[in-house]
């Protein structure tokens, strides 16, 4: 275990906090601090002055972090069947990587963004500016991991013309921001002292990216190619996986791309190859797969879990879907 108090101290004789030293919630407590303090967030002395995303309740959660200079990394695992909670606020930067997961149920929340009940979010990101307010509850269908990335204001200054210039983004999907932020993290944990130019430069790209203006929804084509535009996709896609286990409204979806029901029937079926109604079904076998891993959870509970009121009726879609029964799926694919 390393404290933060050794933590400080490594970094000021000018090296970086080891990566593999576990940390548990003991390890950002000063000494003699009450157990009941265990989840606070403490200051990363030495690395930044500004707290870490506190989780509730620490214990079935492994956290393994480094630091150096303005850059901080942690990877978060949450095992499946766990209730956890992540709340942050401060003067950092915070990018969070969804790497894997799968919540039964939960909510994330950013100031500024409308909450999101998101079930299935992995290679998603989110964006918390410093200063705005993150929680994020998850009751795991799916062992998690994701990645912390705290990043100090001036790191990402030289592009993005001052702070305001960064908004707060929930579960996005951007390969550039995805694969510049994966090389920022590996090249923090590497912690040598020769990657600090690199470091810059990748924070550079990392902030010129996040602040790209958003795209003007009303400058997208209603229809693109026949298809959906890019914005109708992110707004139906993110709707239908947030009611995966209910009956969707065909008029809802048409009105969240402000299309007649006629285009956009249409258009869904040239955008992902199949009807809106066959794509949640499709999503929810997707879904089943992940769930039927958890040997503990019956058929029957995955079934309520994914809207089916019977049984038979989730086991003759998933049978359709991927040629097994959910039994036979379980026993196969161990």
């Amino acid at each position: 275990m390393i404290s933060m108090a050794t933590c400080a101290q490594t970094l000021n004789q000018g090296g970086a906090i080891p990566r593999d030293r576990l940390l548990s919630s003991s390890d950002f407590m000063t000494q003699g601090k009450a157990t009941a303090d265990r989840d606070e967030p403490k200051p990363i002395d030495g690395i930044a002055p500004y707290p870490i995303v506190r989780i509730t309740p620490a214990e079935p959660v492994r956290r393994l972090g480094t630091g150096w200079h303005w850059w901080f990394s942690e990877t978060v695992r949450v095992p499946i069947g766990s209730r956890v909670e992540f709340r942050f606020q401060g003067p950092a930067h915070l990018l969070v990587l969804y790497n894997e997961g799968l919540r039964k149920d939960g909510e994330t929340s950013v100031d500024r963004l409308e909450p999101s009940r998101l079930r299935s979010f992995a290679h998603k990101l989110t964006f918390v500016p410093a200063g705005c307010a993150y929680r994020e509850w998850h009751e795991t269908g799916a062992s998690t991991r994701l990645t912390f990335l705290y990043l100090a204001p001036a790191a990402l200054q030289r592009m993005d013309a001052g702070q305001n210039g960064l908004l707060p983004r929930l579960y996005f999907e951007d390969p550039l921001v995805w694969e510049t932020a994966v090389k920022l993290r590996n090249t923090i944990e590497s912690s040598q002292a020769r990657c600090l130019p690199y470091l810059g430069a990748l924070s550079d790209v990392l902030a010129h990216e996040l602040s790209r203006k958003n795209r003007d929804v009303a400058a997208d084509p209603i229809i693109s190619r026949g298809g959906l535009a890019s914005w109708q996709k992110r707004a139906v896609v993110d709707y239908i996986e947030e009611h995966l286990d209910e009956q969707i409204c065909l008029l809802k979806l048409a009105e969240l791309a402000r299309l007649s029901l006629h285009h956009f029937c249409r258009a869904f079926k040239q955008s992902f190859g199949l009807p809106a109604h066959q794509y949640q079904v499709q999503r929810r076998m997707e879904v089943a797969k992940l769930l039927l891993a958890d040997r503990t959870r019956s058929v029957t509970d995955i079934a309520l879990t994914l809207g089916y009121a019977q049984t038979s009726s989730f086991s003759s879609a998933f049978r359709k879907t991927t040629g097994w029964t959910p039994t036979v799926y379980r026993r196969e694919f161990r």
